[in-house]
């Protein structure tokens, strides 16, 4: 089967039109758009009925103007995928850093944690953990680099028990669109969580020396002032937020190495950056 013409076959009967574009995104996930209309199909480890519940609530009026609403409340299938059906975005510009929408990112996401689960279907545990998780098994070497954020990773002390909160599960810049002013989108891991994981990757590229200072401190600033429940109401952010961070940097540091496996290629400097956090993170 033609999954990407199929996809754009579904685009079109929601009103899409123009010749369809292949949206870059995950090896396992296909996202087709056809002028105002944004077809996804997702990965193929995607629960059904988890898909549905995730759906229902970005559907609901308690996410109107956090997430991004979908065209049909309804999971779609093509093949032996689940396809949802989505209205196109304006995502952030990858090339004017400078303007990216971090306060508002961290606004949206106080909103979101701020949710009553009361007023949503039944959903799903967030899937940050299990993102970090199956990126370091997912490495197949066993080289230095693999055994240290393997280590890294089995050293992180146990998570803290916490009531969960509604929480996005993989939150980035990439994770924005403007429509109408900025909305959160991608449902795929929102569930009930941890919310400190949506701050953490943020927090691990700054905690790395990737991420400027002023902008974390903006960030976090404006996720604070918005009134964001997710690290308590402690004077220290990183009380609740450092294991998530080093959590996410293991997950970024197994990320660049299945990438640069797969491209084979040698780390660049940045990852370099990720492993050496990873060792500082050892080493403490």
């Amino acid at each position: 089967m033609d999954l990407e013409g199929e996809l754009a076959r579904v685009a079109g009967a929601y009103g899409g039109s123009g010749d369809p574009v292949v949206h870059p995104t995950r090896t396992d996930v296909v996202v087709v758009r056809r002028g105002e209309v944004v077809v996804k199909a997702h990965s193929l480890r995607d629960d059904p009925d988890s898909l549905r519940s995730r759906l229902a609530a970005t559907a609901s009026a308690a996410l109107s103007g956090v997430m991004l609403a979908p065209l049909d409340p309804e999971v779609l299938k093509v093949g032996d995928r689940a396809v949802t059906v989505w209205p196109a975005g304006r995502p952030v510009s990858p090339d004017d850093p400078d303007s990216a929408p971090w306060e508002e990112g961290a606004r949206l996401l106080a909103r979101l944690h701020a949710v009553p689960l009361t007023l949503l279907p039944p959903l799903p545990a967030a899937r940050g953990p299990e993102r970090a998780a199956r990126a370091v098994r997912r490495m197949p070497g066993d080289g230095p680099v693999e055994r240290l954020l393997r280590l890294t990773f089995d050293r992180l002390p146990p998570p803290e028990p916490r009531p969960g909160l509604l929480t996005h599960g993989d939150w980035h810049l990439g994770q924005l669109v403007r429509r109408d002013g900025w909305l959160l989108i991608d449902i795929d891991d929102l569930g009930v969580g941890d919310p400190a994981w949506d701050l953490a990757r943020p927090a691990a590229w700054y905690a790395a020396g990737l991420l400027d200072p002023a902008v974390w401190g903006r960030f976090l600033g404006a996720y604070l002032a918005s009134g964001g429940p997710a690290l308590g109401a402690g004077d220290d952010p990183w009380r609740l937020l450092d294991r998530p961070a080093r959590a996410l940097t293991v997950q970024l540091a197994a990320v660049a190495v299945l990438n640069a496996a797969r491209d084979g290629r040698e780390l660049d400097e940045v990852e370099h950056s990720l492993i050496e956090a990873c060792n500082r993170i050892v080493r403490a």
